[in-house]
């Protein structure tokens, strides 16, 4: 099976497991160096502007499920995020939204699960599919861990869109932050922050999701690859696993043992850590990824550095577009990857 990569078998008892599947509704840019090859616009070309969603043909309109005049009926598309808290997943939704808005012919829902978990997010497929969903834009938990719900939603004929995270089943398009790249961005951000400091050498604490977040995983992966030959010690990987603490009681323990300087390698990591840092007054240097108003406080008031900005709000928008595309037929390619975009967030920028 092709494998997706980001520059960059379950079985689900579904009565139990649907219950973990909600809904909801509502965080400038540097490109990498080598950005992926773009794919969001018709049939190839370039992709530096969002998709427009005056683009994709459409027969007639529909409002909700009800298909206008004439229409083959309203297309139903689902996105499925790996929770329902994340200010991040909400800026897909809005994006997700705003493109469902001006095209007119969606039926359109965001579930996910309570918790980051592959057999949850599974279950929230198999109800996408279930439910009559024609192309789901999901964010996988994990690179191998909902493949099978994934098989069963091909053989439904759903369109798989990746948006942020991709797992390794094929699918229409990947619409992410080229995260390997973004990484670098962080590290580099951080060894001129340092420099500025006069510190050049110490250990410094790195924050992970989870082991099989792919994104956060190859941000982490760019990340040390940047601090390579330096004299920087990079400590193991903490993974927060959905509870704050874990980040938190980290950074106290890196504290005591004089870490220089702390990475969260989402928004969830990079809070926690700020806060930690707050709480205990003391003067560390924190970068983190994501724009939630709680990362944008801690940089205002100085408490973290720096945050890598993506775009979620254009990988929702965009890959709602290209879900209709290929549901209608005007875009044919699979497995393409569209960068959408990182920018270095610091208080001077703000």
């Amino acid at each position: 099976m092709y494998k997706l990569q980001k520059v960059i078998g379950l079985t689900v008892i579904t009565g139990l497991l649907l219950s973990g599947c909600g809904q909801a509704g509502e965080p400038e840019i540097i490109m990498p160096d080598t950005p992926m090859q773009p794919s969001a616009a018709v049939n190839g070309g370039a992709a530096a502007e969002p998709v427009a969603a005056a683009e994709v043909p459409a027969d007639a309109e529909a409002q909700e499920t009800q298909p206008a005049a004439g229409s083959g009926g309203a297309h139903t598309v689902y996105l499925i995020t790996m929770d329902l808290a994340d200010s991040y997943w909400q800026s897909i939704d809005k994006g997700c939204k705003q493109a469902a808005e001006e095209l007119g012919n969606i039926t359109y829902k965001w579930i996910g699960p309570d918790t980051h978990d592959d057999a949850l997010q599974s279950a929230c497929v198999d109800q996408a599919v279930s439910e009559g969903a024609e192309a789901i834009l999901i964010a996988a938990n994990s690179a191998e861990g909902v493949n099978a719900s994934l098989q069963k939603a091909a053989d439904a004929g759903c369109k798989i869109i990746y948006v942020d995270s991709a797992a390794s089943f094929d699918c229409v398009t990947a619409l992410a932050t080229d995260n390997e790249a973004a990484g670098k961005t962080a590290a580099e951000s951080m060894k001129t922050a340092l420099a500025d400091r006069g510190i050049t050498s110490g250990t410094i604490g790195v924050f992970g999701v989870t082991q099989d977040t792919a994104s956060c995983v190859a941000r982490e992966t760019g990340f040390r690859a940047a601090f390579e030959g330096t004299d920087f010690e990079l400590a193991d990987t903490v993974y927060m696993m959905d509870d704050a603490n874990n980040v938190k009681n980290a950074v106290t323990a890196g504290q005591g043992q004089g870490y220089v300087a702390f990475f969260g390698t989402n928004e969830g990591t990079s809070v926690a850590a700020g806060e930690a840092v707050r709480e205990s007054g003391q003067d560390d240097l924190v970068v983190g990824f994501d724009t939630s108003d709680a990362m944008l406080a801690l940089i205002a008031d100085g408490t973290a550095y720096a945050t890598m900005q993506q775009n979620p709000e254009r990988m929702g928008h965009d890959g709602m577009v290209i879900a209709v595309q290929a549901l209608e037929g005007t875009y044919t390619d699979t497995n393409t990857k569209t960068d959408t975009g990182v920018t270095v967030i610091t208080a001077d920028s703000m």
